[in-house]
């Protein structure tokens, strides 16, 4: 397998130098200069609508046609179903409120505890609008594990979504997507997952996942801030969202509402290009080398993650909630005696960044029984090293008794 090289990748972060530990990439990474730059180019090259006329038209047009490549190469979907807004939230918000125009009282929409609010909240809103019923799906508290038969046995042949993270941004969990995605479309429902803190970290095929619609932030992965939406071209057409009366029809455009941020989908192209060079020694065409730098990228990340584990399991006074077998390298903890926003601003006192709270998943941490204040995070990067694992362990080793 070919390896990552973490010093080299570190060297590509301008925010680095500055010397902080950065362990808060759950909520947007750090950004490589090779992105900034593209974003500062197209914005200082000349710009206009899309067209075919001006040499400023016929820049928009690339930049949209090349980040939509991008996108199918990072995510294996078709690049006619990439579809770009200005967040997760508000994507999901468009195609909830599309979906819904064609549901009745008797359906049914289920959605999962573990999930981000961004892909509860939507869906329970829509559902209340079109009369629809909601179906709540539970994980296990103790391990942080939702298993298959969790939303199995909330399905009916009523239900028309499920909407389900493919890693949950609180607790890392990676529920069988796959195996989930099979129960929904035996009874014919579509299923809508979350890839935003999947993506950073693991290789995604969103066909072998069976996500019908999957959601991501390219802010997650070194990109910019705004958001994606990958789905087959031909469910995407069957969706009438709504939309100003002159603007196009065609599929992915009438899901882009307004003119799209050109200077974000050049970095967006350009964080793509980024990551399918993280494992330089990978061959073949840019979805092969991303395939072999997100293995890269997992085996590296594995291996930090033990060890950040093993020191705060080290420690007195540190609780790790839920241990979920199969997750992304993402640890919710509490420290004894302190609270988790003290616990917060201390590390962030020795350079080491590990916010607290819930993090929007607000179901997640109520059904986990945390407080309103929640508990720290630490997720890790692939510019993560053995360093910054042993000043955040260290950092918190002060606290203990």
């Amino acid at each position: 397998m070919t390896g990552l090289d973490v010093g080299a990748v570190r060297a590509a972060f301008p925010a680095l130098s500055l010397g902080v530990a950065h362990f808060d990439g759950p909520g947007g990474s750090q950004v490589p200069a090779a992105v900034a730059q593209a974003v500062a180019e197209t914005l200082s090259g000349g710009l206009a609508n899309r067209g075919s006329v001006t040499a400023a038209e016929r820049r928009a047009e690339d930049a949209v046609v090349a980040a939509r490549n991008a996108m199918s190469d990072l995510l294996g979907c078709q690049p006619e179903g990439v579809v770009f807004g200005r967040s997760m939230t508000q994507l999901t918000y468009d195609v909830s409120r599309a979906l819904a125009k064609q549901w009745r009282a008797s359906d049914e929409v289920v959605v999962t505890r573990l999930d981000h609010d961004a892909n509860v909240r939507p869906w329970v809103q829509a559902a209340e609008g079109a009369g629809a019923t909601v179906r709540w799906a539970a994980f296990d508290a103790e391990s942080g594990e939702l298993p298959v038969g969790a939303v199995a046995e909330v399905l009916s042949a009523h239900t028309r979504v499920v909407a389900v993270t493919g890693a949950s941004n609180l607790l890392g969990t990676r529920p069988d997507v796959a195996g989930i995605a099979a129960a929904a479309h035996a009874v014919g429902a579509l299923v809508y997952v979350d890839g935003v803190h999947l993506t950073p970290h693991a290789p995604v095929d969103v066909v072998a996942l069976g996500a019908d619609l999957f959601a991501c932030s390219p802010y997650k992965f070194f990109g910019p801030h705004l958001g994606v939406l990958a789905g087959d071209p031909a469910l995407l057409d069957a969706l009438r969202p709504d939309k100003l009366l002159p603007s196009s029809d065609a599929v992915p455009e009438r899901f882009e509402l307004g003119t799209l941020p050109y200077e974000l989908l050049a970095g967006t192209t350009a964080a793509v290009d980024f990551i399918a060079g993280l494992a330089p020694s990978a061959q073949g065409d840019r979805r092969a080398r991303v395939l072999a730098s997100m293995a890269a990228v997992e085996a590296s990340e594995d291996r930090l993650f033990a060890q950040l584990l093993a020191g705060l399991g080290k420690l007195d006074g540190v609780s790790l909630i839920g241990e979920p077998a199969r997750r992304t390298p993402t640890a919710l903890f509490t420290v004894t005696g302190t609270s988790p926003r003290l616990v917060y601003e201390h590390l962030a006192s020795r350079g080491v960044n590990a916010p607290a709270g819930s993090f929007y998943a607000i179901e997640a941490a109520r059904w986990l029984g945390l407080s309103e204040a929640g508990a720290v995070r630490a997720g890790l990067a692939p510019y993560t090293d053995d360093e910054d694992v042993d000043r955040l362990v260290a950092g918190v080793a002060e606290l203990c008794p």
